[in-house]
């Protein structure tokens, strides 16, 4: 019988090197070979980087990216001046689309609001049409899973998910048109990237870190789909992100010594940013949530409706996730 325990990795390490062959044929038969070669492709791992705490304990590195995350904004609001034919509503139902991808998907977070940053920066400079909207924004799902991901979406997954309305060789194509525009510059810092530097400056419960981190992610995912928050710096959005999870958490409440007022301070602190802007952005986010539930629970009505046919199916029978990140786990 193979060794179910032996990793695949260590079996491509064993192959490379004669001395272990010899055991390896020993550990499988040829008759069991085919058992093992089925057992490795049946480990499906996910391989995930953990954080560098050197990196996230030094302040150089958060004063860099602080110094760095203005180069990657659009310059101004495109839809005034370069897309005729591209309206505002059209970015956000390419950008729920493209969420619902990376979601189903289980891309790393990350791999969503870079997507968005090249979208905004491609159309910050190039007219495009809209019916070459949601091929833009394939690309842009191509190129950040490829600088994120261990295994990068392909091009012929991605055209599947537009109904195969676009090919994988003018996906391709289009690559190489988006990445001259962005002039090749591809790591650019995302709201994601403050998210850890941010959460290690506050006295947070380490039993909580991962539920906080969860809604944070998902405030960010959201203002990535909503416009008005395409030219907010990057800081500040991961900033008033944690500060309305941390509130809509009503961790605040538990030491009202320890936060209270001083919340808001303290982040604005840690990421430079003024008070009363850093304010103003959360309540924009928690507006945002608020519109995104109110939506969501619209448009389950009228699934249900829908559905709901002389079998006359219950709530309990329909009740589904509307938006790919479940915001209704996110309290206010």
């Amino acid at each position: 019988m193979p060794r179910k325990d032996f990793p695949c990795h260590l079996v491509a390490l064993f192959l490379r090197n004669a001395a272990f062959r010899e055991n390896f044929h020993f550990l499988c038969s040829s008759e069991s070979t085919s058992t093992m070669e089925l057992l490795c492709l049946e480990m499906d791992t996910i391989i995930r980087a953990r954080s560098d705490p050197n990196l996230l304990r030094d302040d150089r590195v958060l004063q860099n990216l602080l110094t760095i995350e203005e180069r990657f904004l659009p310059q101004y609001s495109y839809f005034k001046g370069v897309q005729k034919d591209i309206q505002p509503f059209m970015r956000r139902m390419v950008a729920t689309w493209m969420l619902e991808v990376c979601e189903e998907q289980k891309c790393e977070e990350e791999v969503f609001p870079l997507a968005m940053n090249y979208l905004d920066r491609f159309l910050a400079v190039v007219p495009t049409k809209k019916c070459n909207l949601q091929l833009l924004g394939a690309v842009c799902m191509f190129l950040a899973s490829k600088l994120k991901e261990t295994r990068p979406l392909t091009a012929e997954k991605l055209c599947i998910y537009t109904d195969n309305s676009i090919r994988p060789q003018e996906l391709l194509e289009w690559e190489l048109v988006v990445l001259g525009k962005l002039k090749w510059n591809l790591a650019a810092v995302t709201p994601n990237d403050f998210i850890e530097h941010i959460m290690r400056r506050l006295p947070l419960p380490e039993d909580k870190l991962a539920l906080i981190r969860k809604h944070v992610q998902t405030f960010i995912a959201l203002c990535a789909t909503d416009f008005r928050f395409a030219m907010y710096p990057p800081s500040m959005i991961a900033t008033g992100s944690v500060g309305a999870a941390i509130c809509g958490l009503q961790l605040d409440s538990a030491d009202q010594s320890q936060w209270g007022d001083s919340l808001t301070d303290l982040l604005a602190k840690i990421t430079n940013t003024e008070v009363d802007v850093l304010k103003e952005c959360q309540e924009q986010i928690e507006r945002v949530l608020v519109s995104s539930l109110r939506e969501g629970r619209q448009h389950q009505q009228q699934q249900q409706q829908t559905q709901r046919g002389p079998s006359g199916k219950g709530l309990d029978e329909l009740d589904q996730s509307s938006t790919p990140t479940d915001v209704r786990d996110v309290n206010l």
